[in-house]
């Protein structure tokens, strides 16, 4: 072995190669190990936040998260999967520096949102971060300011469902998401074009908070609006002509006006 070794570094030499044996990994061993051991058998860091009684038949959404962030950059991936075998798989990237807990945080805010979206009314959240999942069952203090902001977010987000839980999960059953959230940190240009990617700018617990407006009185949505739901027509003859021609291009969904288009989404009208 001794020989062959030499011979190696002889034909190697001329392309400057240098030799360093490599670090002991015990400590990152014992990180790996402590990831993987879950907290089974107590039912204290395992919390179901219930408001109501959910029904078998009834929307029940499960949440894969995972964070990732390295020098190239930070981003997080998950999927949402349905009971009838519903599946939305979606990437983020961050525009901003954020730690590995930030990422994990992050990744758990954008599925709740897209599963209040989705008219979700059960949640469970499945997630490899022991800190945030029992930060959230309130098992581990919250020391960090920011990571309490993180907290208080999701603890809002919980209430638009009937029925929550979080729960760790070993890395091992959460790969998937964690290729996305690598993908999503390094670049996305390759992935395939089912997933969707997303740049955050700012942190979730940044965004500045909007306040919607209730106009009183009639908005130019107001003819439209009778036109669809009882068939009224304006007085005036020309304006009468002009809604009923434009309103084939409009739809009443849940008591919202949306403007139908070829190749965009469906846009929501505004006063």
């Amino acid at each position: 072995m001794s020989g062959r070794l030499a011979k190696w570094a002889i034909e190697l030499g001329e392309h400057d190669i240098n030799y360093r044996p490599r670090t002991r990994i015990k400590g990152q061993t014992l990180a790996d190990l402590l990831l993987e051991i879950l907290d089974e058998g107590n039912p204290a860091k395992e919390r179901i936040w219930a408001v109501e009684e959910v029904l078998a038949n009834e929307d029940s959404w499960t949440l894969y998260t995972d964070g990732a962030s390295n020098r190239e950059g930070s981003g997080v991936g998950l999927i949402l999967t349905s009971l009838v075998g519903e599946e939305v798989t979606y990437a983020l990237r961050f525009d901003f520096h954020a730690s590995n807990n930030e990422a994990e945080y992050e990744a758990l805010l954008v599925g709740l949102r897209l599963a209040k979206q989705m008219g979700a009314k059960a949640m469970t959240a499945l997630t490899n971060s022991r800190l945030s999942a029992n930060q959230i069952n309130r098992s581990f203090k919250t020391r960090d300011q920011r990571m309490e902001r993180y907290v208080r977010m999701v603890r809002q987000l919980i209430q638009s469902f009937r029925q929550f839980m979080i729960k760790q999960i070993p890395q091992s059953e959460n790969k998937r998401e964690d290729a996305l959230s690598k993908l999503a940190s390094t670049c996305f240009d390759h992935l395939s074009k089912k997933v969707l990617v997303e740049v955050l700018s700012e942190r979730s617990i940044d965004e500045r908070q909007v306040n919607t407006l209730t106009t009183t009185g009639p908005t130019w949505m107001t003819p439209f609006m009778e036109y669809l739901q009882r068939g009224i027509l304006p007085e005036n003859h020309s304006e009468a002509k002009k809604i009923r021609i434009k309103a084939p291009s409009y739809a009443l969904i849940n008591g919202e006006l949306y403007r139908k288009g070829f190749t965009a989404p469906w846009l929501k009208c505004v006063d």
